[in-house]
């Protein structure tokens, strides 16, 4: 099959640091795959948060990735680079990739891309790979630490927390999250766990009473400082508190050692983008083996809230930053 040899692609570039209105949308020349590389013909591209910091200037990409925003992609192989073998033009995919995802054409290692779901437009596809890599390396461990007892999900209507919530119905763990309001409560006992809305509820009495003072084995957290202590206080002995976000800031002052000590409590965290590609890889088969029989059944189709033309970014960032939405906001790159 013959493609054009350096497509132009309209693609969203970083016009200084701030606002929404500092991505602006420019036509570029993109180079073909390296050795291991795939390019793709973008359809859609999921938002994430990591995106809007990275758009303030509090999240840089790293030297060896794109500059371009976007981490999630889906859509139509349109070349392959050598040393290739598990994909080849024409097949419809999705991918984590390391930047470049809000364009028509992205460059992604063929390790991070897996073939679309049966079950999933491209729309859903795109809403796949940042929070399903996120959620499984984090909370799963990848396969081989799921989780027996409850756990705690905070923001549980986002698309980590929506994704983290799937995952747990589908592998048999009691969960709960915590959310802004009545609909998002709704949203999350349609998924079958326990909603706490935290305007109104202290969530670590509310865990505390639910599971008779005993707490939860798991706390994935994307708020970071404002809710350690209570995460702490949330958890059951020997629990794990995993941190992936620091939307409520990064630095905690005045921790007792003892609450953590005495409970053998163990706090991590990691962050996706700095990963190698083949820890990203890894991820990936392990997605492969555990999940996508799940999605190929039509099992954990992401929710997605709304869709933008990619002409309309900034619209999507503001929708992200006002967290009025539920599930993923994704990009769609068909002409408008």
């Amino acid at each position: 099959m013959a493609y054009d040899k350096d497509p132009q692609v309209r693609r969203i570039r970083l016009e200084g640091f701030g606002g929404p209105e500092v991505l602006q949308l420019e036509t570029a020349t993109i180079g073909q795959p390296g050795v291991g590389e795939v390019l793709i013909r973008v359809r859609a591209a999921g938002v994430n948060r990591p995106d809007l910091i990275q758009r303030t200037g509090r999240y840089p990409a790293p030297a060896d990735a794109s500059p371009i925003p976007g981490l999630e992609i889906s859509g139509i192989v349109h070349a392959v680079g050598e040393e290739v073998v598990n994909f080849q033009v024409g097949d419809e995919v999705c991918a984590l990739t390391n930047g470049g995802g809000y364009a028509d054409r992205c460059l992604v290692p063929a390790g991070q891309v897996l073939p679309l779901p049966r079950s999933c437009s491209f729309v859903e596809g795109a809403a796949i790979p940042e929070t399903f890599f996120t959620v499984w390396a984090n909370l799963f461990g990848n396969g081989a630490s799921i989780p027996r007892g409850p756990v705690l999900i905070h923001g549980g209507t986002s698309g980590i927390g929506y994704t983290a919530l799937m995952l747990c119905r589908e592998f048999g763990i009691a969960a709960f999250a915590t959310v802004g309001s009545e609909e998002k409560a709704r949203a999350v006992k349609s998924l079958g766990a326990t909603p706490i809305q935290y305007q109104h509820e202290v969530f670590a009495d509310v865990v505390l009473q639910a599971t008779s003072g005993r707490g939860v084995e798991v706390v994935l957290d994307i708020m970071g400082a404002s809710y350690f202590h209570e995460n702490l206080r949330a958890l059951a002995k020997d629990g794990r508190l995993q941190l992936i976000g620091t939307l409520g800031g990064a630095v905690v002052e005045s921790v007792n050692l003892m609450a953590i000590s005495s409970r053998r409590i163990v706090v991590t965290g990691s962050s996706m983008r700095p990963r190698t590609q083949e820890e990203k890889a890894a991820i990936a088969r392990s997605l492969y083996e555990h999940v996508w029989p799940l999605f190929n059944e039509g099992r954990c189709v992401p929710r997605v809230d709304r869709v933008f033309p990619l002409e309309e970014v900034g619209d999507a960032h503001r929708l992200m930053e006002a967290s009025t939405h539920i599930g993923k906001i994704v990009l769609s790159m068909d002409p408008h």
